[in-house]
């Protein structure tokens, strides 16, 4: 790709970079010292621009606060072991992106100016990236309404933003996590599959109810019969039953996850054999009780690995075997972590340097 879009870029008077102490950060809430932003006005993307961190000032009639036309990304860099810095697949968080625009009702954004301005912020604050093992950049692309209009009607105005923030791991510890039975978190033909903010917000109230209860996530089921497994809290869902890499098939309620995609790639490289179909609350207990449910692990940008520990179902708790040194979470994520790294084989083409 040429780069071929003039960025009207503003450089921060004082970075913030040399107070961060990258050892101790929370996830999500230390930012870089820039972010990209563009317009889309009167039909058309305006000029880009890369400013400083800060707050915006928008319409107490903003319909996107009213009516929930906003979507996000979530994607990463990472620190490369020549030194230099790599995105992990970030066309198909692009693609993805322009899949939730459409469901939302909102402006396509070209390639062109989703990886330039991506690639300029990088190398903008590059020094924020971390360089610890299991740290990286996490990356926030975001679209909202702004038109200033109360009325139920897709937006005329929108605007585009990045902006990155250094993180360490998601998760410290294996999850307990319970089956939702009762609320659900999207349905077949609704918005699941878009990365839209309304599904995040619907999901607190029972997740909150999780919490509560001394669960990290919750496993979501479907809509209709309350026991077909669809995803895990913010998260695909993986399991591994008498030797095969199981996962729910995707629908319009299920998230195309990139890390599940990159996960269920290296399965097959590794010849495992891989099922994506329909997986039942019932057969994951049954399969528990047998001895052949081996792993079930929560797969996402956030967490990458996050395995699961203790099940609760039927309001008892049932605790998972321990994952082997070869078992395949184990494997797949020393391999995602190396080519992330820029350690291992890339056989796929899955980064791209900025």
């Amino acid at each position: 790709m040429i780069d071929i879009l003039p960025i009207h870029t503003q450089r921060t008077a004082a970075s913030r970079l040399e107070s961060v102490d990258f050892a101790h950060i929370e996830f999500g809430k230390v930012f870089s010292d820039h972010m990209f932003a563009v317009d889309f006005i009167n039909g058309e993307w305006q000029e880009p621009q890369i400013v400083p961190y800060g707050d915006m000032v928008v319409s107490p009639a903003n319909s996107a606060l009213h009516y929930g036309q906003a979507i996000f990304e979530g994607m990463k860099a990472y620190h490369q072991a020549d030194g230099g810095v790599a995105l992990f697949r970030p066309l198909d968080n692009w693609s993805r992106l322009n899949a939730s625009a459409e469901r939302m009702c909102m402006p396509e954004i070209p390639e062109e100016l989703f990886m330039q301005g991506l690639k300029e912020l990088i190398r903008l604050d590059t020094k924020w990236v971390p360089t610890a093992a299991g740290s990286s950049l996490y990356i926030r692309p975001f679209m909202f309404a702004t038109d200033g209009f109360i009325g139920v009607r897709p937006s005329f105005n929108y605007r585009f933003m990045i902006f990155t923030c250094p993180v360490n791991t998601y998760y410290n510890k294996p999850l307990r996590v319970r089956f939702e039975q009762k609320y659900v978190r999207s349905a077949e033909g609704g918005a699941g599959y878009a990365k839209a903010a309304g599904n995040y917000g619907g999901a607190m109230y029972p997740s909150k109810l999780a919490h509560d209860q001394g669960y990290h996530n919750l496993i979501w089921t479907d809509a209709t019969e309350h026991q077909y497994v669809e995803e895990s809290g913010t998260m695909n869902i993986i399991f591994v039953m008498d030797g095969k890499v199981i996962t729910p098939a995707l629908s319009t309620s299920i998230l195309d996850g990139i890390t599940r995609r990159s996960v269920l790639a290296l399965a097959h490289d590794m010849g495992l054999t891989v099922e994506e179909r329909k997986v039942s609350s019932r057969e994951v207990m049954e399969a528990l009780a047998a001895g052949k449910l081996e792993e079930a692990f929560g797969v996402g940008t956030a967490a990458t690995i996050a395995p699961i520990a203790t099940i609760g179902y039927q309001d008892q708790d049932y605790d998972l075997p321990v994952a082997a040194s070869n078992a395949f979470s184990h494997r797949v994520r020393a391999a995602l972590d190396a080519i992330r790294a820029g350690e291992g084989a890339d056989v796929h083409n899955w980064m791209v340097r900025v």
